[in-house]
Formats: C-alpha cells, structure tokens, sequence
C-alpha cells in the first residue's frame, strides 16, 4: 500500500506527463520553464517524502544516477568562472576567442548564458529521472504511467489530425499557423512525429502486456482473446494507436515515419528471439501493425506523400549534409569541453561554407550537436548512459517473467531506438517535452530490472522467516 503523500507526489508526475506536450511541446521559455518548477518542487516533495530512506531510495539504481551525476559535474564546468590559464590550456580555441573579444571572465562554454539555461534544463531531466524512480515503484503503477503517456499521445493525433481534415488556417489553441502537415499543438511536425513515435511505443507496450496474459492454447482461446481485443480494454489501446498512426503519417515526417516502423520491426523481430515464455499472439500484434497500420490506415491518410517526400529527397535539394560537414571541424576544435550547451546557433555561423545559405540554429543532428556543444568526454558519459538503459531492458524483455515489465521492456527498447534512429538527421532531443519522455523512458529500463530482482528477495526471506 501506497501513503497518501506518495499517491499525491505520483500523480502530480502524471499531471506534469500529461501537460508536457500541450503548450508547443514545451519548446519555448516560458513553457519549459513552468515544467521546471513544477519538476523542481516535485523533486523536493519527493526528497522530503523519502528522507528517512537510504541514500533517498533510489540505492538500487545507483549506477544509472552515477552516470547522471558525472555528466551533470562535467556539464556544469562550462558556466563555472574558471581561470585564464585553465581555459587557455584546456581549449585554446575558446580562450582566443574571449581575449579576442577582451572579456573579463573567462568560461568554456563560448555562450555561457545559454549553457546556464541549458544547465538547467539538464538539472530538471535529472530531477525528473529521479522522481520517476522514486515514484513509479509498483506494476501498476508502470502501467497508469504508460497509459498516461498513450492518452496525450492519441490526443495530440486527434487534435493534429482534425486540425488537418477540417482546413483550418490558424491552431486552435495558440493561433500559429497551420500548413498541410499535421503538427498537433508542436510548432515543429518534427516534433510532434518522434512524440507521437514515444507514445505508440507505450502503447505497443501496453499490447504486449496484455498478450503476455492470454494463454491462447485452444481455438475457444483465441476468439475469447479476439472479443476481448474488440470490446475491452485492449480494443480501446489498439484504437488509440490507429488514431497515432494516422497522424504520424499525416504528419509527412520522414524520418518521424521510419523510426516508429523500423524500431517496431527490430524490437519486435528481438522479442521473438529473446523473450522467453513469449505469447503466441505476440507476432500476430507485429504483423497487425504493419497490414493495419501501414497498408490500410495509413493508406488513406497520406503515406503515399510521406513516399514522395523519401523518394524526392536528394543531396542536392537539401542542406543538411553540408551543415553536418561544416559543424566537424568545430568539434576537433573544441574535443574536451565543447563550445557550451545551448551554444550552436551563435558559434557555427562561423563555420559554415558560402553554400549553406540558410540559419541553422541546430545541426539537424542530435549526435554531432551534443558532441560539438559538450564535448567528447561528456558526450561519451551520455552515450554510456543510454547504452546501459538498453541494456537493462534487453535484459528484462529476456529474463522477465511478470506481463507488465515485459510489454514495457518492449516500449522502452522502441523508444531507444527511435530515439537515436531519429536523432541521425534531426534534433528531437531539443523540444524539452520530448527530453522529458525520453528520460521516462530512460528510468523506466533502469526500474523493471531492480523491481524483479527485489521482489525476489522479498520472497526469499518470507519463506526463511517462516
């Protein structure tokens, strides 16, 4: 049983996942700051609340904190005022630039100001991560969690779609204006395509789990799991995730399209491979998706467009790759503290060639952006992080016996993989809502290894005590 406090704190952490895309996905000051605060005390709460436990109850999840911890140490040695000497030493290019410029103080972020609001979004990611371990501490729990995430997922597809459908020339929230792509409440449909990408893979989640629970071993079996999917809980899931592949394609994001599919495809091929004690339905849930999802629904909505776009797209027609050849360099210039998180916009116009003609305020490359803006030490620390999170739900989608913690280990190797397929060509990682699910996701993966486990060592001692 739940106190009353911890049920207070946990669902204010579902509020704050339910609003978190709402207001232009959080990807303006105003926005994201609100979502801080609210993180902020919510991490505080949490803190109090857990005060009397070791090191605050996150004790099993100390290697994924340690990783987190080191890169928020190593981040925030850009906005520390640091000495002449030390910068000139550690990069040279960055104190040339500030002698040049006759500054006073020196930094090694090149735009400190920017890296200190950038340092403050990662306390609020690193705050978040700890409150989801904190809080979502049961099955149950994991399950409101990720059906929270499919709700504001299947109403940003209806809400993006309808915008769409009806014609309208101005949002009917924040009055932007709406083009021929479907964007739901983001100002950027790309945005909106990798989080609608994280919210079906908590709904295919949530499918696996319950297909984990069906034992189909007679043909009565299966047309009882067939009414079920129809008329219960399953069928109303199975229709929000053909209401969010409906606006995933109506979006007419390449990328966004691709790495839902092909992540699907991947985990699902794994879980065939790995998963023990496997439901028979879980590959019929694979191919429903893509005969469904991909030849029939989506069909009608557009994906013959999202084609076009694939097929059109050329070297020649975009600028992308040139801005990623030019942003190289800045990263051997700048290898162990970058030019500052929150940096790029101000110092690759510097750098780019007379053939990239537009302004880039980020390198459409999350990889190449990170490397540049912290660095490669920090950068390394990152990758570590994210590589580990994978692992653990590798390793709970193999060993895991409990439906929940398999369905979910499922969402999170989608969500990881999408993540870094889409992050190749695009920079999902900066819309502050969609950081935030992806933490989620992050914590989830550290949370349905060390729960088996302790759950197993609660039983080994009631049986002793007996």
């Amino acid at each position: 049983m739940h106190s009353k406090t911890s049920n207070i704190l946990f669902y204010l952490l579902l509020t704050i996942v339910f609003l978190l895309p709402i207001p232009l996905g959080a990807n303006r000051p105003w926005a994201w700051s609100i979502f801080q605060v609210l993180i902020f005390v919510l991490s505080i709460s949490s803190a109090f609340h857990f005060r009397a436990s070791r090191w605050l109850g996150v004790g099993k999840y100390l290697k994924m904190v340690y990783l987190w911890l080191a890169f928020i140490i190593v981040a925030s040695l850009q906005i520390i005022p640091m000495p002449e000497f030390l910068v000139s030493l550690v990069s040279p290019n960055a104190h040339a630039l500030q002698v040049s410029a006759q500054a006073s103080t020196f930094y090694f972020s090149l735009d400190a100001g920017q890296s200190a609001i950038s340092f403050f979004k990662l306390l609020a990611y690193f705050c978040l991560f700890v409150c989801t371990l904190l809080l979502v501490n049961d099955e149950n729990r994991i399950k409101l969690l990720l059906t929270t995430m499919v709700t504001a997922g299947t109403i940003q597809a209806i809400y993006g779609a309808l915008e769409i459908l009806l014609g309208v020339e101005k949002s009917m929230i924040f009055g932007l204006d709406v083009a021929e792509v479907a964007s739901g409440s983001f100002v950027y449909k790309n945005h909106y395509a990798n989080f609608l990408m994280m919210c079906l893979a908590a709904g295919v989640g949530l499918m696996v789990t319950s297909l984990q629970k069906d034992q189909m071993n007679s043909p009565k079996d299966w047309m009882r799991s067939i009414a079920a999917a129809m008329l219960g809980n399953k069928g109303i899931i199975r229709i929000s995730l053909a209401i969010m592949v409906i606006a995933l394609v109506m979006s007419r994001s390449r990328m966004g399209n691709t790495a839902f599919f092909v992540s699907m495809t991947i985990v699902g091929i794994m879980a065939l491979i790995v998963m023990k004690q496997r439901s028979k339905g879980l590959t019929i849930l694979i191919i429903s998706m893509f005969v469904i999802d991909l030849v029939i629904v989506s069909a009608w909505f557009g994906l013959d467009k999202v084609q076009l776009r694939l097929t059109e797209t050329s070297l020649q027609q975009e600028s992308r790759d040139e801005v990623i050849r030019d942003a190289i360099p800045m990263v051997l210039d700048y290898p162990l503290t970058g030019t500052g998180a929150g940096s790029f916009y101000s110092t690759f116009p510097a750098y780019k060639t007379t053939d990239v003609h537009s302004f880039y305020d980020h390198a459409h490359n999350d990889f190449l952006q990170m490397t540049i803006e912290y660095g490669i030490p920090s950068s390394a620390i990152l990758a570590l992080l994210v590589i580990f999170a994978f692992y653990k739900s590798l390793r709970a989608m193999r060993k895991r016996r409990n439906s929940i913690f398999k369905g979910t280990s499922f969402a999170c190797c989608m969500v990881i993989i999408g993540m870094l397929l889409h992050m190749t060509v695009d920079f999902p990682l900066q819309a502050f809502a969609n950081a935030s699910y992806f933490v989620i996701f992050l914590a989830l993966s550290t949370i349905i290894s060390s729960l088996k486990l302790q759950r197993r060592r609660t039983r080994k001692r009631r049986s002793i005590s007996v």
